[in-house]
């Protein structure tokens, strides 16, 4: 099972005129679940204070897949994808807390940054240690349809 990294209910000032989720809240929740990912390899602020570093994301790719109402409890669950020595390939899926529904998903590239430095870094060893052990734990399970698509439309 994949671990909750960010759970919250859907506020009034996030919903829309259409009565659901504006689209950038859905990112806004991929972003909490980032900081949920951080603290699970070690980026905690106590982390984040000890190393000096922190991860950016580089690129985003975030697939709508249900409307979500005002008071909706949500959840995400984070999936390592890859990573290397300062990278992090992962996959967030936005689910409704009351029937498990798959609302957005997301695909994100992430970069561990040196603060001081100002440019990318080398995980701390024990930032990488969790890395590899958080993979370990997810290795050979299935990824979304979601994951790798592009945006384009059809050739004529």
């Amino acid at each position: 099972m994949l671990p909750i990294t960010y759970r919250t209910l859907v506020q009034a000032d996030w919903v829309d005129y259409n009565g659901h989720l504006r689209d950038a809240y859905y990112l806004l929740i991929c972003s909490f679940a980032t900081d949920g990912l951080m603290d699970l390899i070690g980026l905690d602020e106590a982390g984040r204070g000890r190393t000096g570093h922190t991860l950016y994301t580089l690129e985003c790719h975030l697939n709508f897949l249900a409307e979500v109402k005002l008071g909706v409890e949500v959840q995400v669950r984070t999936q390592l994808l890859g990573h290397d020595h300062k990278r992090l390939h992962i996959h967030h899926r936005i689910e409704r807390c009351d029937d498990g529904q798959t609302v957005a998903e997301s695909e994100q590239m992430l970069m561990n940054i040196d603060t001081a430095a100002g440019r990318s870094a080398a995980f701390d060893a024990h930032v990488a240690g969790r890395v590899v052990e958080l993979g370990e734990s997810q290795h050979g399970m299935p990824r979304s349809a979601y994951v790798g698509r592009t945006i384009g439309l059809p050739s004529a």
